[in-house]
Formats: C-alpha cells, structure tokens, sequence
C-alpha cells in the first residue's frame, strides 16, 4: 500500500492535512531549502496535536555532510518525538564517510535518507544506508522551481530504485514538486510513499498556505489498497526525464 506522505509547516497545516486523509505528516519548512527544518519547539507541539492518529516525520535541514553535524541534528530532532527523522545525502567528498558514520537516533526514531534526483544520486550508497539501519530511503528533487522527479528520472530508473529499497526491506518513496498528474506513473511502480508539498498549497506553490480541497483531492487519487495491474499511462511530454543510470 503506498502512503500519502504531506509536508507541513505548522500545526494548523499538520492538522488539514490530516483531516484529508494523509498517512504521515512530514514537518518541513519550505523557506528552508529542500529539507528545511522547523523548530523543535514547532515539531514537539505537532507530534503532541496529531496524538498517534498519523506517523510524523520530521527533517534536520539542509545541512553539510560532517558526520559530527549531521548526527547531533538527527538526536535533537528525534527527542521531538516524530517517528521518522529525515536527512539529506547531499552530494560531495565527504558524502560517504558521513553517512558510515551514522547512527540511529536514540528512542527509537526510523531513520529515512534523501537522495537528489537533480543531483545525479549515488544509487550506489544505498548498501551503506542499509547497514546503518535506515528505515527509508527517498527520491526528492533539491532545487525547487527547476523540474519535477520525473523531469529528472526516467521511470525505469525509478522502478529500479523502489525494487533495489523495498528488496533490502527498507521502505522507498518518491517526491519532488509531484503534481496530481504524475501519479498514473508513479502509482503502479508501488513505493511505500508518495510526498507532496506544493501540490496541497494555494495555486501549486509550496511556500503558500496548504489548501484542504487540494489535500482531499491527492487523498482521493492514492488508493488505500494500490492496484497491482499498472493503469493506463498516457505519454510523458516531450523533453521530460533524462536517464542517468
């Protein structure tokens, strides 16, 4: 079954994109970067306001790949009480020494890593987040106004992705400025999560307010139960996904 991940910013978007129907909230600052963070302060209130009636996740920001950095930003959100505490594979030299150093959070927290579609991600990587214990891993896009997920991956890419993830026995999902319209293809590749944030906002644009009819109606377009026959795909516009691996 693959699960309506919303982004939220606040309490009152944690609570409409509830409402909706969403599967796990994902607190997440858009005026921050890709994976902005909240304030602790701001995640603590809506992990208490959502009581168990959803998962939370929540990330640690957009920050440098220095293993000391990373991990102390990783314990202070998992002391918010979220679930699933999110941090960014972000490309350069010390990308995989940082990520070998890694440790679960302390009270039991799942660990989910993002890996940059627009960044040419290092697929190779996920045998290093699996042995430090990852509970997902997911596709997003970092630059924001630049091309969706699929602007950036083909579909075969994507298919392998979420088969290599879900093999490990990782949960794999997929996000980056998706749109209602990209789910016939991304729905029958059977991710574990689909993530959303400017699709659920007033005109499409992810630093708005979040709007509930748009909210209900990605809800309505995610089957509780996804079906196993693939629906029917109409062509992906010209000049769409570039492959990369």
């Amino acid at each position: 079954m693959t699960k309506f991940l919303a982004s939220v910013r606040n309490a009152d978007e944690a609570e409409t994109a509830l409402q909706a129907g969403a599967d796990i909230i994902d607190l997440k600052e858009p005026d921050g970067g890709a994976l902005g963070a909240v304030s602790p302060k701001t995640a603590a209130v809506v992990v208490a306001q959502i009581g168990g009636r959803a998962k939370v996740s929540a990330t640690i920001g957009d920050l440098p790949m220095v293993p000391e950095s990373v991990q102390a930003a990783i314990e202070t959100t998992a002391k918010t009480g979220a679930d699933y505490v999110k941090f960014g594979v972000f490309p350069g030299p010390g990308a995989e020494a940082c990520l070998g150093a890694l440790v679960p959070p302390a009270g039991g927290a799942g660990l989910v890593a993002v890996l940059f579609a627009d960044d040419l991600p290092k697929f190779e990587y996920l045998p290093i987040l699996k042995n430090i214990g990852v509970a997902g891993v997911m596709l997003d896009t970092r630059r924001k106004g630049h091309g969706s997920l699929l602007d950036h991956l083909h579909l075969a890419s994507l298919r392998r992705f979420v088969e290599t993830v879900q093999q490990e026995g990782v949960m794999a999902g997929l996000a980056g400025s998706l749109k209602p319209h990209h789910l016939q293809y991304l729905l029958p590749l059977q991710p574990d999560l689909l993530g959303f944030r400017g699709a659920l906002c007033d005109g499409e644009t992810r630093n708005n307010a979040m709007d509930a009819a748009r909210c209900a109606k990605i809800r309505a377009l995610i089957p509780q139960e996804v079906r196993q026959e693939p629906l029917t795909q109409s062509p992906l516009p010209d000049g769409g996904a570039a492959p990369i691996c």
